[in-house]
């Protein structure tokens, strides 16, 4: 199977026919000396009309500031609504975002498992980002479009879809807060059917260790199937196409929220395996509800944890960095259907 990746897929695509076709965009960047950051995405739904606007700010003390909106779109033209704007400025080497608007501070985010309260009984402030993100080419790009299909109809959630490890430079105003940005992050773009609902689970990692090491961890459980396990590593301006991921955790709490999580990623075709260890420093619970054919609803948690990650083998055994841990778990009989990965 060959994958295509060209400059243009660093811009808007065609517009499907499917009902849930979805083209975003999403970026994370941590400071890892004042370990503040946060992650934006923009994901256009227009054949849907209206397109997911998410803001997640990680302010010092655990804290959190986060805006999600559903702004009306038509068109699959841009990304660019509900405040949030992406510009790509050179292909595989800088993107650039800005976002103008308002975002909800949570001294407790794990509050926003209930999005409703969370939002009434907590202070709104006025937040602005302005954030260039650069990136070493097209040898530091992960993915593509594959020549043909790899998803089951149904279990649909990306056609194309590529990542890639950054700098980033820039602000972060909240209130009467405002930071300097000087660090590093991944980015990703997604385009073709999506369902929220299509993985059974899934755990995905990002760590930055500096401009020149970091990687992305991937495990996509099925419900039916063993689904996949990969990711990347990049390290002194190589790329290593990594096919294996084991990873345990540790949760907390009645809701079973991830709290550290220590995994080995391995590289076949270079024959490395790189082992690391990381705490969730601040998290917040997302959730994604649809309605299936039958008028069943279907719940699926979207656990997004700030993350100091250390490698603990190998020459870089003891470089410590931040990143991302998401978990994306289905939830029946209210819990998680992943807790023991």
């Amino acid at each position: 199977m060959a994958i295509r990746l060209d400059p243009a897929d660093e811009y808007m695509h065609e517009l499907g026919p499917e009902s849930n076709f979805n083209e975003s965009m999403y970026i994370n960047c941590f400071d890892p000396k004042t370990q503040v950051g946060g992650w934006f995405r923009m994901g256009n739904r227009a054949n849907e009309g209206y397109a997911e606007m998410t803001i997640c700010i990680y302010l010092p003390n655990g804290r959190v500031g986060f805006m999600f909106k559903r702004p009306n779109i038509d068109n699959n033209d841009a990304l660019d609504a509900g405040g949030l704007t992406w510009t790509m400025v050179k292909p595989f080497e800088e993107l650039r975002i800005d976002y103008v608007g308002k975002v909800v501070v949570l001294d407790n985010p794990h509050e926003m498992a209930d999005p409703k309260t969370a939002f009434a009984n907590n202070p709104f402030v006025e937040c602005e980002a302005h954030i260039t993100f650069t990136g070493q080419g097209k040898p530091s790009m992960f993915g593509g479009e594959p020549d043909v299909p790899h998803e089951a109809p149904g279990e649909e959630f990306a056609k194309g879809h590529y990542e890639q490890l950054v700098t980033a430079t820039g602000s972060i105003r909240v209130g009467d807060e405002e930071f300097a940005i000087n660090g590093f992050g991944l980015r990703d773009h997604s385009w073709g059917p999506r369902f929220w609902q299509a993985p059974w689970y899934y755990r995905w990692l990002t760590a930055n260790f500096g401009e020149n090491l970091g990687f992305m961890a991937s495990r996509v459980a099925k419900k039916d199937s063993a689904g996949s396990r990969g990711g990347f590593v990049w390290d002194n301006g190589k790329i290593h196409l990594c096919d294996d991921v084991q990873i345990s955790t540790v949760t907390v709490g009645e809701d079973n929220y991830h709290d550290k999580v220590t995994g080995v990623i391995k590289s076949s075709r270079s024959n490395k395996e790189w082992n690391f260890e990381g705490e969730v420093t601040s998290l917040i619970p997302l959730r994604n509800r649809r309605q299936d054919p039958d008028g069943n609803w279907l719940m699926t948690r979207i656990s997004e944890g700030m993350t100091k990650w250390r490698i603990t083998s190998g020459e870089h055994e003891g470089a410590t960095g931040f990143g991302m841990s998401e978990y994306l778990d289905q939830i029946i009989d209210d819990a998680p259907v992943g807790i023991a990965e």
